[in-house]
């Protein structure tokens, strides 16, 4: 008898899970348009955006830069090879959402700027790297070639959230995708693709669009 009831929730679980995973899709779309980018912001971005269906329907649209600053963070712990606070993309939520941390985000057009976790403690467990994409309102971060210090990132990003806090989305370690794809690990689903830097090499990014990080 409990062998069958565990049997029975064990498969009601594998089901649920294949559900979820067949409900996620990720489709090419075309240039960025939404009004509160400025001209230089939508120039600075791939023509082909991607857009990411979560369960019911659309849940956001990412555009990547077609050419990032390339840089090295003599951080321990850092992975990426990109410039500081250099911006990476745009995305655009659908619906009403959270950042990595649980804050809560309106549905709206944000630019993704890279960062890494100061070393002070505070951090600590967020995420197995300390690489991570900063989100700012992009009616409010109109130059693609800004690269603004930490200190004045920090303050620009808490708009995205309505808090002191800054909004954040979890990189991932990742060997890149061609074309771009969806995955999905520990709840969270990630975003895989490979930017374009300005030397004309390919990095490959991953990020989380949805997930918050464990408590």
């Amino acid at each position: 008898m409990c062998r069958r009831l565990f049997l029975s929730i064990f498969l009601s679980l594998i089901v649920s899970v294949s559900a979820l995973a067949q409900g996620n899709k990720i489709e090419p779309i075309g240039a960025i348009s939404d009004a509160s980018a400025s001209e230089a912001l939508k120039k600075s971005l791939d023509a082909k955006g991607w857009r990411i269906t979560i369960g019911d329907g659309p849940y956001c649209d990412i555009w990547l830069r077609s050419g990032v600053p390339a840089g090295k963070s003599d951080a321990q712990g850092a992975v990426y090879s990109l410039g500081e606070s250099a911006l990476v993309g745009v995305i655009s939520f659908s619906r009403a959402t959270t950042d990595y941390r649980g804050q809560s985000l309106k549905p709206g057009t944000y630019t993704l700027r890279y960062a890494v976790h100061p070393a002070d403690g505070n951090h600590l467990g967020i995420s197995p790297i300390r690489d991570f994409l900063v989100l700012v309102p992009a009616a409010m971060d109109q130059n693609p070639e800004a690269q603004p210090k930490f200190e004045e990132l920090m303050k620009m990003s808490p708009k995205s959230t309505g808090t002191n806090h800054s909004g954040v989305i979890s990189l991932v370690q990742t060997d890149g995708a061609s074309p771009a794809k969806l995955e999905q690990e520990g709840g969270h689903v990630i975003f895989v693709a490979k930017l374009k830097s300005q030397t004309g090499s390919e990095i490959p990014i991953a990020f989380v669009v949805k997930g918050i990080a464990e408590q």
